[in-house]
């Protein structure tokens, strides 16, 4: 390949491309590589090409180191949330009568994933259980709404109502609410998850966890409700 003559002033493109076309031109002028002298980014001093080289490597390493860590970490912590949904969905299968089972996945989603508040209400409660405090009246704006949500809610409280199934209704900043479904999708009840804390339920957050939970209830409720 030959540089541009003295009509056509050589470019840092026409030098970039030589260089790519002339691998061995280091080789043939290795002196330089010790003589070009480059700003280091992590002071003042100059360094060599060859030192410039390294740098970048090493960052490019701990780029990489950095991205390995969090999928680790990444890894660890989706591993331990499926260690959590196995025991609560175990609790579930362990339960002998089909009154228990409310209350018992209320307690377990606390227990098991840390949740300050919680508490379940089932739409057709078989007249055995209608005098439990999960069969209590659900107002037709909440079923409406329930009914529109194709993922879970995770945001401010949503209704005043919903407020008002928990201990603390005053305390409640934030909320996740999940659709109990039956497996052929109609709609059994509601699950509210709420927190004192503004941000642990918000919109933007993944839902992969909230649905499982609600898909397992509904599955499991199925022995308790009218259909």
């Amino acid at each position: 390949m030959n540089l541009p003559d003295s009509m056509n002033p050589i470019t840092e493109d026409d030098i970039a491309n030589y260089l790519v076309h002339n691998p061995d031109f280091f080789q043939r002028h290795a002196e330089l590589l010790a003589s070009v002298r480059l700003a280091s980014p992590h002071g003042p001093r100059a360094v060599s090409l060859q030192e410039r080289q390294a740098e970048m490597l090493r960052d490019k390493i701990r780029g990489l180191e950095s991205r390995i860590m969090e999928m680790i970490r990444n890894g660890t912590e989706y591993s331990a949330l499926n260690d959590r949904l196995l025991r609560w969905a175990a609790s579930l299968l362990a339960a002998t009568e089909a009154g228990q089972l409310p209350p018992l996945m209320v307690e377990q989603i606390q227990t098991q994933f840390m949740v300050p508040q919680a508490a379940i209400r089932l739409l057709r409660v078989s007249a055995v259980h209608a005098d439990q405090p999960y069969a209590q009246a659900v107002s037709d704006v909440v079923k409406t709404w329930a009914e529109t949500l194709a993922a879970p809610y995770c945001g401010a409280p949503a209704h005043e109502e919903l407020n008002g199934w928990l201990a603390d209704p005053k305390s409640v900043q934030s909320m996740a609410v999940v659709a109990l479904r039956h497996p052929l999708g109609e709609l059994l009840g509601l699950l509210v998850l709420a927190s004192p804390d503004a941000q642990r339920y918000h919109a933007g957050m993944g839902t992969d966890l909230l649905e499982r939970i609600g898909q397992l209830a509904g599955a499991a409720l199925t022995r308790l409700v009218k259909v």
